[in-house]
């Protein structure tokens, strides 16, 4: 393993105030037997990129870096970091720190990708016979045929919907093309990392049209009299709001601080998504009571369950409806922020988070 590059002041004050947000619970951190080198081919990473398939990716593998193991994250984009730098107990490589890439790909007991890394990986996992993780953020073709390839030792649902999707899937496929295990992990968030008291606005997380971003412009439209937080996501085009004087935008704000600067200012959260495959924000927002609006997707009513106030997302009426009787009667917004905060306690992460880490440890030789 190359020597430890020292980290820049920006990226060590990064990962500080991400690392004390963000405690491993204690059942995943207990020892494992021999320590693994675990290498992730992964095109951007957290705190720089703040998006919910990359903060799951980390929760993942700092809940193997807390059992001892030695984790690394390769990046294989550019961004502004140029050296190495350590979150979590993650060690994280950005490209153009120019290490041997190669070497830790050939030195791993298991290598990890998702999204676009997963055939370069498996290639490679090929190439080197290393075992190969592929977590799963989502049901679209590419992410299914990716898995198809014979290298996939074990594949990650983010929920139960994907994973039967999944098997629908590779149903028709000869046995040795499938995943040889697979393991449901939701996207892991601690309440305790989230847990806020509610603010009084209605707020929208990333202003794309796909996340609901001109459903947001049409509601505020309706209602003028009630005060909108927009907050800027990690990627895709943000609608612009500059137009409407009751709806506060927010630039993109890092996970370490969406707590305080989102949660603690939200009473009620939009999810008018055209898609979600589990969705991270709502589970953030329910752990402080916050209700949450959505669309019925099958990731969000099975991530928000019975908790959960569900509006097709061309339905305005209905969204106007709904937002106006939790705005409008408090006994019916206490009974939502109960059945919330229930909803969060269900999604305790810690069993998933112990099931997770054996898997990878049940993988190497």
């Amino acid at each position: 393993m190359p020597p430890r590059t020292k980290r820049p002041a920006g990226a060590a004050a990064r990962a500080k105030a991400t690392s004390a947000a963000n405690p491993v619970p204690a059942e995943a951190a207990a020892p494992a037997g021999r320590s693994l080198r675990i290498v992730a081919r992964l095109h951007a990473y957290a705190p720089r990129h703040n998006a919910g398939a990359e903060w799951m990716a980390h929760s993942l593998l700092r809940a193997l870096a807390a059992r001892g193991h030695q984790v690394e994250a390769w990046l294989t984009r550019y961004s502004p970091d140029r050296e190495t730098y350590e979150l979590d107990g993650v060690r994280v490589v950005p490209l153009q720190a120019r290490l041997d890439g190669a070497a830790a790909v050939r030195s791993a007991d298991v290598l990890l990708a998702h999204l676009e890394t997963v055939p370069a990986t498996g290639a490679l996992a090929r190439g080197a016979g290393t075992p190969l993780v592929v977590v799963c953020h989502n049901t679209h073709p590419p992410t299914f045929r990716a898995l198809a390839s014979g290298e996939t030792a074990l594949a990650v649902y983010n929920s139960a919907w994907m994973a039967r999707e999944a098997q629908v899937y590779f149903a028709e496929f000869p046995a040795r093309l499938r995943p040889k295990s697979q393991v449901i992990v939701r996207p892991l968030v601690d309440a305790a990392e989230y847990a806020t008291e509610p603010g009084d606005r209605v707020t929208l997380i990333n202003c794309c049209p796909d996340k609901g971003g001109e459903v947001l412009r049409r509601l505020a439209k309706r209602m003028p009299d009630t005060e909108f937080l927009a907050v800027r996501g990690a990627y895709g085009d943000q609608v612009d709001y500059s137009s409407l004087d009751n709806i506060e935008v927010l630039d993109h704000v890092a996970g370490s601080r969406m707590r305080d600067a989102v949660y603690g200012r939200t009473r009620i959260l939009l999810m008018p998504s055209r898609y979600e495959s589990w969705g991270r924000a709502g589970t953030e927002a329910l752990a402080s009571g916050i209700p949450v609006v959505a669309q019925p997707t099958p990731g969000l009513v099975e991530s928000l369950g019975d908790a959960g106030v569900f509006v097709d997302r061309s339905d305005l009426d209905g969204w106007v409806a709904a937002l106006e009787q939790l705005l409008g009667d408090e006994t019916e917004w206490k009974a939502a922020s109960e059945r919330a905060r229930a909803r969060s306690a269900e999604l305790d992460p810690r069993p998933e988070l112990k099931a997770w880490c054996e898997a990878v440890e049940a993988l190497a030789p």
